[in-house]
């Protein structure tokens, strides 16, 4: 996954914390920085800087690239759930080191997540290890329909 930010570097290096993981700059993207897990999936995340959306590039052979967003939405219409080793207590500290909103939210009656809000405008749901049980005990496909 790729995600917008304004300070890229601390953003990737809280993201590859909460997994257990590191966080590189990333040369391929100005700007840009990476975290990385280092799980048997090489679950990976990269961070772009705000202004710089992901635009196709020139031709039907041009690679994707960088262009100028010159003011860019405070608030996207995504977000992504991850899961984490770490308790609770500890996705909590990270956040409230960087000075992010965070707070325990319950999904209904089915699983519980930690609101964890990257630069105060970037919804990421973290879930413990109690909470992906809850979560893989109650989403399924059956539960949707």
């Amino acid at each position: 996954m790729s995600i917008p930010a304004d300070d890229t570097e601390r953003v990737a290096k809280a993201i590859a914390e909460i997994w257990g993981g590191e966080a590189f700059a990333f040369p391929p993207w100005p700007g840009a920085w990476v975290a990385m897990a280092g799980d048997d999936r090489s679950t990976t995340c990269e961070v772009y800087p705000r202004d710089q959306t992901m635009a196709p590039g020139e031709g039907p052979d041009g690679a994707v690239g960088p262009l100028l967003d010159e003011s860019p939405s405070k608030y996207v219409a995504f977000h992504f759930a991850t899961a984490t080793n770490k308790s609770e207590d500890e996705i909590v500290a990270i956040a409230e080191r960087e000075g992010w909103r965070v707070r325990r939210s319950p999904r209904g009656p089915l699983f519980d997540v930690i609101e964890f809000w990257v630069e105060d405008r970037l919804h990421v749901e973290v879930l413990t290890k109690e909470m992906q049980a809850d979560y893989l005990k109650n989403v399924h496909i059956d539960m949707w329909r």
